[in-house]
């Protein structure tokens, strides 16, 4: 039996200026109220949908982000967010493969996981596939047969030789597909922060299981801890209506079924990875050291607003600093990250465009601001004097692209 982490002394909790208590109950741990934190009002809904003109772009529906926090298990989440203004369809082009770092990483994370599992020649569930390709690594690697379950999956873009083994849904995961689907393993990666019901959508994948406790249990997905550490507003938007850090992600799994076997991060400490297995007894496993992160949670939080006022300061000055001298600036990564980017700070032609790999991407406009995006090759024209990246672990990659095109920019990261 586990001893669980406790929760924070409520009356001795000092709020940071401007947050208040709101009587919400908390969707990992049902606690009865959280801390709303930070508020940023009418922000785009979706931020990886492929919009064809600025005005389809710039009218995109909107939604207020009001993130709180959970005192009693440190789970953060959108308290305002509208699962109905979310659209997750063939248009959301959510993939990040075209980047040789994020295709290696994948690659190996998929042998590691099927060597780990002995998972060759078994079948692999994953629950949010995106456009397949890590569900193709792991079958690359030895697993047996393959079901991907995803409302934006586009079948006729999938390249392999195992595509015999391989079952598209074009759905939601939901209770009707856990009595359907079985497997045995389940993946589910960079789903689990655009659902807002998280304890409920575990205890539907664990009541699939049954009495089946060899089953391993595999999500990965972005890591809270760091984002308010440092201030990263470009990592909050609509969709990302749930974020966990390491303990947060180990208390909803332990308190829904799972025994955690494996809890880290990784990918310069970007994502969380969470192994577990379905358990018969409550709270199985005892807690990691790792998972006692409710007070460094609650100093994140303290801090998250002022310091993104700080950020978007230097931000906004910097891109005027480069415009005042006659150049111009375009970031580079026109997924989520670059519209929550753009549409903090609101700071319109100053920022001439956006640059992404995806050829999927190329001619289309990002949702609330309406910038251009381009492919690499298009730059040469607009010879860009600045060039921020979206997330500084891609910076040797987009730094090798501009030297191929002959562009002497500076090149800056979040």
């Amino acid at each position: 039996m586990s001893t669980a982490t406790p929760p924070l002394d409520e009356a001795s909790l000092e709020l940071p200026a401007g947050a208040e208590w709101v009587d919400e109950r908390c969707p990992a741990c049902e606690h009865d109220r959280l801390v709303v934190f930070f508020r940023e009002p009418q922000i785009p809904t979706n931020s990886c949908l492929l919009l064809a003109s600025p005005t389809e772009a710039t009218s995109y529906r909107r939604g207020d982000l009001a993130l709180g926090f959970c005192p009693s298990c440190g789970f953060v989440c959108n308290t305002t967010f509208d699962v109905a203004r979310a659209e997750y369809s063939q248009r959301y082009e959510e993939t990040q493969v075209f980047s040789s770092h994020f295709a290696e990483f994948g690659q190996e994370l998929a042998k590691r996981w099927v060597r780990d599992f002995d998972l060759v020649g078994k079948t692999v569930l994953e629950i949010g596939c995106g456009k397949g390709e890590f569900l193709v690594w792991m079958v690359e690697a030895g697993a047996g047969r393959g079901i991907g379950i995803d409302p934006g999956i586009h079948p006729e873009r999938i390249e392999t030789s195992s595509g015999d083994r391989l079952t598209w849904i074009k759905d939601f995961y939901d209770e009707r597909h856990a009595g359907e689907l079985e497997a045995d393993a389940i993946v589910c990666r960079h789903t689990l922060e655009h659902i807002r019901p998280v304890r409920s959508f575990m205890q539907v994948i664990r009541r699939s299981l049954g009495d089946r406790t060899d089953v391993p249990v595999l999500f990965e997905l972005p890591d809270v801890a760091r984002v308010l550490e440092e201030a990263a507003f470009w990592d909050v938007y609509y969709e990302h209506c749930s974020y966990f850090s390491l303990g947060s992600l180990a208390r909803l799994f332990r308190s829904t079924g799972f025994e955690v076997t494996g809890l880290h991060v990784e990918y310069d400490d970007q994502y969380l990875l969470v192994e577990a297995r379905p358990s018969t007894t409550p709270d199985q496993g005892q807690p990691l050291p790792v998972e006692d992160d409710l007070n460094r949670l609650w100093l994140g939080v303290h801090t998250y607003a002022d310091q993104v006022t700080d950020a978007r300061k230097h931000w906004a000055a910097r891109f005027r600093a480069v415009s005042e001298r006659g150049g111009r600036s375009v970031i580079w990564g026109a997924g989520s990250k670059g519209v929550s980017f753009l549409t903090n700070l609101g700071l319109g032609d100053l920022v001439d465009a956006a640059v992404d790999i995806n050829p999927y991407k190329t001619g289309m406009f990002m949702a609330g601001t309406g910038h251009e995006i381009l492919a690499p090759d298009q730059l040469v024209d607009r010879c860009p004097a600045l060039v921020v990246v979206m997330n500084p672990i891609y910076v040797d990659e987009v730094r090798a692209e501009l030297d191929r095109l002959g562009i002497a920019a500076d090149v800056a990261a979040v």
